[in-house]
């Protein structure tokens, strides 16, 4: 089986890294800024378990343009091997990813999407109506501390809608060191690891690395307020959201509050991380793109207002991320007034 990854970013490069050290056959589609370091210098991938490897730029495939790349790996592919797409994009991409997919790569091809979010899955049905759309969710922080590495700086397993194809897919991850969980729900477990994003615009707006945002209890009490939020609106709408973390999904907003001493022994797994992670929406920030604040907690006001109500702690911070330049650091204190 071959891999098409749409999106070569920090998830994108993780997964079809560990996947080209297994001996698959990967190709990369990205932006020149992005592939051109890798194009010269290779690519370090690492992980916090100790995992380390650099693969020589002769063994990446790189392009620009998913037309070229899903040519090539037909040409080299060999004869009956199936190629599977892993969209990797943030969600502002998703429509003009899918588009391009369903323009170049035929009818019934599979899209695996490996993005933030509850909403990609509808967007890439609706842009490319003839391909065969798999719901993903990617558990853990990648980081890419320079253009030419890229590093797991948190743990947990992949998650695949459970089909005739990820079962293939699922299996050839597992033995490529990427644990992958296939599930018949996807839907509650997209929301769940939404509420876990709930904290990457806290984390973008501290300016902090994440363990040390983490270990501030006002930033805590701002993503518990989101989290408490978020799930008083799956309860109207009838989504019981998935576990992802060790911790029970009802519980994260009590942990969260919890005075310092008490929250460093009893949530030890969710400060096990690297610490310089920060989350992708810091990054974006900092680089002056566009975040994927509407996919986060836009969705939960979305989905508030289709049963007719509100979301108002979300809204305010889907308004203070509009409006944040790179540069810019809230206090825990400041961000708890505002959002309230």
């Amino acid at each position: 089986m071959n891999y098409l990854i749409v999106g070569a970013g920090a998830i994108g490069c993780y997964v079809g890294g560990r996947l080209i050290a297994s001996g698959h056959r990967v190709a990369l589609v990205g932006r020149a800024p992005t592939l051109d370091p890798l194009a010269t210098g290779g690519l370090k991938v690492s992980d916090l378990d100790g995992f380390r490897t650099h693969l020589e730029p002769a063994q990446l495939q790189l392009f620009t343009s998913v037309t070229h790349a899903w040519q090539d790996l037909q040409a080299g592919g060999g004869q009956g091997t199936s190629t599977v797409i892993l969209l990797c994009v943030k969600g502002g991409a998703t429509v003009s990813a899918a588009q391009e997919i369903a323009t170049h790569c035929p009818a019934g091809s599979v899209v695996v999407s490996l993005q933030n979010g509850v909403d990609n899955v509808a967007r890439i049905a609706k842009a490319g109506p003839g391909l065969q759309v798999v719901a993903g969710m990617v558990p853990y922080n990648v980081v890419m501390p320079d253009p030419n590495k890229v590093h797991r700086a948190t743990e947990g397993a992949l998650h695949l809608a459970d089909t005739p194809a990820t079962r293939t897919i699922a299996h050839a991850f597992n033995a490529s060191g990427l644990p992958t969980v296939l599930a018949s729900d996807m839907l509650t477990v997209q929301w769940g690891k939404l509420l876990l994003n709930l904290n990457n615009p806290v984390n973008a707006l501290s300016d902090l690395p994440l363990v040390d945002q983490l270990r501030d209890r006002d930033f805590r009490r701002v993503l518990a307020a989101l989290q408490t939020e978020a799930l008083q609106v799956l309860a109207v709408a009838d989504i019981r959201p998935a576990q992802i973390s060790k911790a029970p999904t009802q519980l994260l907003p009590f942990i969260l509050r919890l005075p310092n001493w008490l929250f460093s022994r009893i949530a030890a797994s969710m400060l096990r991380m690297d610490a310089t992670a920060r989350s992708s929406m810091w990054e974006d920030l900092q680089r002056g793109r566009i975040t994927e604040i509407d996919d986060l907690c836009g969705a939960v006001v979305r989905l508030a207002a289709q049963h007719g109500g509100s979301a108002p702690r979300n809204a305010v911070m889907c308004t203070l991320m509009k409006s944040c330049r790179s540069g810019q650091r809230w206090s825990g204190t400041a961000l708890r007034q505002a959002v309230g």
